[in-house]
C-alpha cells in the first residue's frame, strides 16, 4: 500500500476523531478559522466529485432488483428526518435559525461516511450506497421543497435558490464524477485510494469553518444545541431500523436504513444555510457531522459484535 493510501485509510479510520479536532480547532481559534468560510462550497462540490467518481452503473442495479428495500429507505429519510428536527426544534424552543439549521440538516440527502458505517456493521453496503446515490439524485427537488413546507413560516426561504446551489455543489459534480469514472474506468485506480482523504479533510475543514464563524453561538447554546442533535440523530437511527423492520426488511438490510436515515449529508445542510440563510444556521449541521460519525461508529461496534 502506497503512503497516499496509508493515508486514506488513516483518515477513514479515525473520521470521528478528526471531525471532533476541526471543531475544537474552531473553538480556539475562531478567527482563523472564520477566514476558511467562503471555501466550504468549492470543498463539498470536490467531496461531491469523488462520490460520483467511486459510482458506477452497477451501484444503481439494486434499485431494479430490490425496489422495495430502497423506497422504505428513501421515504424514511425524506419523512422521518425532517419532521423530527423540526419537532425537536419547536420542543426545545431553538431560535428561528436554529430551527431552520435543523430542518435543513434533516431535509438534507444521505452522507457518504454512512456506507462505510453500514460496511462496519455487517449490513447491506449494495443497499447503502443505492439510498445514498438515490437521496442524492433527488436532493435538488425534495430538499427545497422540505425546507420551504416546515420552516417557510418562521423565515422566508428561496426554494428556487436552494434548487440552484444544490444543483450546483450536490448534483452537477455527482454527474461529473459518474462520467470521469464511465470514460476513464480503472486509470483512475489512483485517484480512487486518495478519495477518502480529500472526503475526510474536506469535512474536517467545514466543520471547523462553521464552528469558528460561530463560536459565541457555540458556546452560549452549546448544550441545549447539542441535545437536540443528538436526539435528532438517535431518533434517525431508531426510527429508520423501526421503518425497515416493519417493512419485514432482512436484519442486514435493516441495518443500512437505520444508519442511511440516521446519518445525513450534514455538510450540505451547513453549506446551504451559510449561503441562503446566516452563518447561525450551518451550525446543526456543523455539530451534526460531528456527532453522527461518533453515534455511526458506537453503531457499527454494536452490530459488528453481534
Amino acid at each position: 500500500m502506497g503512503f497516499v493510501a496509508s493515508l486514506a485509510a488513516f483518515a477513514g479510520r479515525w473520521f470521528a476523531v478528526l471531525v471532533v479536532l476541526g471543531a475544537v480547532v474552531g473553538l480556539v481559534a475562531p478567527d482563523q478559522t472564520a477566514r476558511l468560510a467562503p471555501w466550504i462550497s468549492p470543498l463539498l462540490g470536490m467531496i461531491m466529485f469523488g462520490m460520483g467518481l467511486s459510482l458506477r452503473a452497477s451501484d444503481f442495479a439494486v434499485v431494479a432488483r430490490r425496489p422495495q428495500a430502497v423506497l422504505v429507505g428513501i421515504v424514511a429519510q425524506f419523512l422521518v428526518m425532517p419532521l423530527v428536527g423540526y419537532g425537536i426544534g419547536v420542543a426545545l424552543q431553538l431560535p428561528p435559525m436554529l430551527l431552520v439549521g435543523m430542518v435543513l440538516v434533516g431535509s438534507s440527502p444521505g452522507g457518504t461516511a454512512s456506507n462505510v458505517v453500514v460496511y462496519l456493521s455487517r449490513g447491506d453496503v449494495a443497499l447503502s450506497v443505492a439510498m445514498t446515490s438515490v437521496s442524492t439524485l433527488l436532493a435538488p427537488l425534495l430538499t427545497p421543497a422540505l425546507v420551504l413546507l416546515l420552516a417557510g413560516s418562521t423565515l422566508p426561504v428561496d426554494a428556487g435558490g436552494l434548487f440552484l446551489s444544490i444543483v450546483q455543489v450536490v448534483l452537477a459534480p455527482v454527474l461529473a464524477g459518474l462520467v470521469v469514472r464511465a470514460v476513464a474506468g480503472r486509470r483512475i485506480h489512483a485517484v480512487l485510494e486518495a478519495l477518502p482523504l480529500v472526503s475526510v479533510g474536506g469535512i474536517v475543514v467545514v466543520v471547523a469553518a462553521v464552528v469558528g464563524s460561530n463560536a459565541g453561538a457555540v458556546l452560549d447554546t452549546g448544550l441545549l444545541l447539542a441535545l437536540a442533535v443528538v436526539l435528532h440523530n438517535g431518533f434517525g437511527l431508531v426510527l429508520g431500523y423501526a421503518s425497515a423492520r416493519f417493512s419485514r426488511l432482512p436484519e442486514s438490510a435493516r441495518r443500512a436504513v437505520s444508519v442511511e436515515v440516521g446519518m445525513q449529508n450534514s455538510g450540505l445542510a451547513a453549506t446551504l444555510a451559510t449561503a441562503h440563510f446566516a452563518p447561525l444556521a450551518a451550525l446543526p449541521g456543523a455539530l451534526f457531522s460531528v456527532w453522527h460519525n461518533l453515534s455511526g461508529s458506537l453503531a457499527a461496534s454494536f452490530w459488528a459484535r453481534r
